[in-house]
């Protein structure tokens, strides 16, 4: 159900009062009897809220030890990059961290002049220092995502740069759980003044080298040379200072639109459920932009660690993150010289009109679990040309096929789009209108069902030979499993394919839902059919009915 204030800015009331959310971090201590309170590592980290005693100073400084404890274990004794976005946490468990990391001895490089750092930046930085160095360096991002104000959230990223796979987060987890469980006696820590004065602790300049090396991922000559009118709303995230960069080394014309950081995000429109959340593939939360659309040849914005990427153009308005998706991927593998072994990585959830364009252009398809982890071996071994999710993640090689970064980066897929507009001399929606054409109309939605711990334990473990149904939307079903055909990984629930249709069932590993990803290639009533019938095949795995 869609919020009455959906897409409205926010009103004073529903701000997040900082000095208290702060005070929560610090006071609050969790409760390891209840499983909500301890750390979770999900698709991409542990996420929590100080007022629910899920991300406090002791989930903090569990997880740091954990950390420093696991590098130690594995050899691991190059820099630690540490980046933070800009929720109110973030500060506070940077701090908490860096008073962990120095008592341990970790080599640490934090943002100079106490400035912001972006997820890509953080894995960019991390394979740079990987190339020149003997040492092996890793990273930690303090982030949330794009989540509400309240919370907080806390990244690992071994050296391959990218989001740390399950078997790692699996060891940091169950390590931090033991950590809290013992009153966090096995913490090592020091005052944060001693922490700042041991040596341990240097500033380092993430963002120059990124912005100076897009040349080498971007064609910055076309952009400059285009002069398109750009607008880019960071979203008060950690992209204000890269975007600044970006206009004075390439000097494009580009508005930086909101570019301040405030920690309530007063500047924000409500999402569809009447919260504040920075997700820039949300009409609700980008209704701002959304209305700016006709002063720019191009919009985009980021969410708050500027892993995800969010398109705004003059026709089609805020692009469907599977459709552009689609439109990059036909644009790369089209004007990129790459060698033709480079695969196309999409998550088995994302649309099949990537599998059509791929086929198109005569290109393998290498599908994987949700989770941008799965593409990380791929972008860094050289065998993905492109890694891209349906919630508007991806990254893609060099312009020479070298690796650029092994993490999200919504910062290239924004100027990304700024270049194929450049070169192509069309609105994007245009461009996918054609796929379109070509391949037949793609219908496609996610439905978010509250679900118990129970129900969703059943639903992660489920097998294809649990489902009995033969047909789907008046289709035989062709095909059901529950790993994905890329890299044989489990996908924690079950896809099931038709001739002209999909539907996936899986649990959301962050919030208590499940999820029923749905397209059909036939029509929306088809689309509605083929979800109902997945609605009834929950409830036979649940003995609802």
């Amino acid at each position: 159900m869609i919020d009455k204030n959906a897409g409205k800015l926010v009103s004073k009331d529903k701000l997040e009062n900082i000095p208290a959310l702060i005070s929560a971090y610090y006071m609050l201590t969790p409760d390891m009897s209840k499983k909500e309170q301890t750390v979770s590592f999900g698709t991409s980290g542990h996420r929590g809220n100080a007022y629910k005693k899920s991300f406090n100073e002791y989930h903090v400084k569990a997880i740091s030890q954990a950390i420093c404890d696991y590098r130690k274990e594995n050899g691991i004794d190059g820099v630690l990059f540490l980046g933070k976005d800009t929720h109110a946490l973030s500060i506070p468990a940077q701090l908490t961290s860096l008073e962990v990391f120095a008592a341990n001895e970790v080599n640490v490089f934090i943002a100079k002049d106490d400035e912001y750092t972006p997820t890509p930046l953080v894995s960019f930085a991390i394979l740079e220092y990987n190339k020149t160095n003997n040492k092996k360096g890793d990273g930690v991002v303090i982030t949330p995502s794009h989540n509400p104000p309240s919370d907080g959230g806390y990244k690992y990223n071994p050296p391959n740069g990218g989001p740390a796979e399950s078997d790692i987060t699996n060891i940091i987890e169950k390590k931090a759980n033991e950590i809290l469980k013992n009153n966090l006696l096995s913490v090592k820590s020091i005052s944060l003044e001693d922490a700042m004065r041991s040596g341990y602790i240097k500033e380092y300049d993430f963002i120059t080298p990124y912005v100076e090396s897009l040349k080498d991922i971007i064609d910055m000559d076309l952009l400059k040379k285009a002069k398109l009118k750009i607008g880019v709303n960071p979203l008060g995230g950690a992209s204000i200072a890269v975007y600044k960069k970006i206009n004075e080394i390439y000097s494009l014309d580009m508005d930086i639109i909101d570019p301040f950081v405030d920690p309530t995000f007063s500047f924000m429109h409500l999402d569809h459920d009447g919260k504040i959340r920075m997700d820039c593939s949300s009409v609700y939360a980008m209704a701002g932009l959304i209305g700016l659309k006709d002063k720019y040849d191009i919009a985009f914005a980021n969410d708050v660690d500027s892993d995800r990427h969010g398109i705004v153009t003059p026709k089609g308005g805020l692009l469907n993150p599977n459709h552009y998706l689609s439109v990059a991927i036909w644009y790369l593998f089209k004007h990129r010289h790459w060698s033709k072994g480079l695969k196309i990585g999409k998550t088995l959830v994302s649309s099949s009109m990537i599998d059509k364009v791929a086929t198109s252009l005569n290109r393998k398809i290498y599908e994987v679990p949700v989770g941008f982890k799965w593409f990380s071996k791929g972008l860094f071994d050289g065998e993905l040309g492109f890694g891209g999710e349906e919630s508007a993640g991806a990254s893609f090689l060099r312009f020479d096929e070298s690796v650029w970064t092994t993490d999200k980066d919504g910062i290239i897929l924004n100027l990304l789009s700024a270049e194929i507009i450049a070169s192509q001399k069309r609105d994007l929606s245009d461009i996918y209108s054609d796929f379109e054409k070509s391949f037949s109309k793609a219908y496609y939605a996610r439905i978010d069902v509250t679900a118990t711990k129970e129900q969703k334990d059943i639903l992660k473990n489920i097998e294809p030979k649990d489902i009995k149904e033969k047909s789907l939307g008046g289709e035989k079903i062709e095909y059901i499993f529950s790993k994905a055909s890329g890299n044989g990984a489990k996908i924690g629930g079950v896809k099931i394919v038709t001739k002209n249709s999909w539907v996936a069932l899986r649990p959301s590993g962050t919030e208590d839902i499940y999820k029923i990803y749905a397209e059909s290639f036939v029509s929306l009533e088809h689309l509605k059919s083929i979800q109902n019938e997945a609605k009834q095949m929950i409830k036979k795995v649940f003995k609802e009915g």
